[in-house]
């Protein structure tokens, strides 16, 4: 498919959570890139720090800044999900405050390099969770080279009113910076306002909803056994399909072509480390 991105406006709505809840459910290959300048939490989570050494984008940031081998060493610092598949692959985010300072010198790169994992071989979806958008540094040439950006939300008033504000602000940007019309899409998370309702008043479609599942958002975020029969998984699953569907859309009326960057191949020795 393309990139997906993931965001939130503040506060804590489950972005990490509803990424990482798609990731397992998502039927092609698919990289989860935790771009979260504030941090990432899957590795000391759902994973338990279950790892042989640092890896991640902090440790690709300080290669690609010293030797410029981001293209060599990303395989190395992926963590793959569904050993040995390596069709749901992880790569954490920063664990160290100073690695952020690293990073976002590189958000194109990094942007620049998602993208071309389209068409490689073999071809990788990439989910980024992008954190909150009201941090230091945030990551928007990602949110901007993304094909579709989801605005994560809770649907309680609070929420919606950061929410709205939010909207607006990546409307400007992505107006700015010429993004297609049609990329910013609202996935709302457990019960309050109704979605309909939450569309008219943020003027923004919704293109899912995820439900309240504290069982499984406890999992997700702490680790354990996922069960795929859980309401928050299956709603994560079925969440493929819209975004599917809006990419396919948007591509018919923008006739994107169809091999507008370099291939990525994937190595197909080691470098993916199972961690689960």
């Amino acid at each position: 498919m393309a990139v997906i991105a993931l965001v939130s406006a503040k506060g804590s709505p489950g972005v990490t959570t509803s990424a990482l809840a798609a990731a397992l459910s998502w039927h092609r290959r698919l990289v989860l890139a935790e771009c979260d300048p504030a941090g990432g939490s899957i590795l000391a989570g759902y994973l338990g720090g279950a790892l042989d050494g640092p890896r991640g984008i902090g440790e690709l940031a300080v290669g690609e800044l010293r030797d410029g081998n981001l293209e060599s060493a990303f395989w190395s610092q992926l963590v793959d999900l569904d050993a040995p598949k390596r069709e749901r692959l992880l790569l954490p985010g920063v664990v160290d405050p100073a690695q952020a300072g690293s990073v976002s010198p590189l958000w194109q790169r990094f942007a620049d390099f998602f993208t071309s994992l389209e068409r490689g071989v073999p071809p990788y979806d990439v989910l980024v969770d992008c954190g909150r958008l009201q941090v230091g540094g945030p990551p928007w040439p990602v949110l901007r080279a993304a094909a579709v950006v989801l605005l994560v939300t809770r649907a309680h008033l609070p929420d919606l009113s950061a929410t709205r504000s939010t909207v607006r602000a990546i409307e400007r940007d992505f107006t700015e910076h010429r993004v297609p019309p049609g990329t910013l899409r609202l996935l709302v998370v457990g019960d309050g306002h109704g979605t309909s309702e939450i569309s008219k008043a943020l003027r923004l479609p919704v293109i899912g909803r995820l439900p309240h599942d504290p069982r499984t958002a406890a999992v997700l975020s702490l680790g354990g056994t996922v069960r795929a029969g859980r309401p928050l998984l299956r709603a994560a699953g079925a969440l493929e399909v819209p975004v599917r569907a809006l990419l396919d859309r948007r591509r018919a009326r923008l006739a994107w072509p169809g091999a507008a960057a370099p291939a990525v191949t994937a190595p197909g020795g080691p470098g993916v480390s199972g961690a689960v």
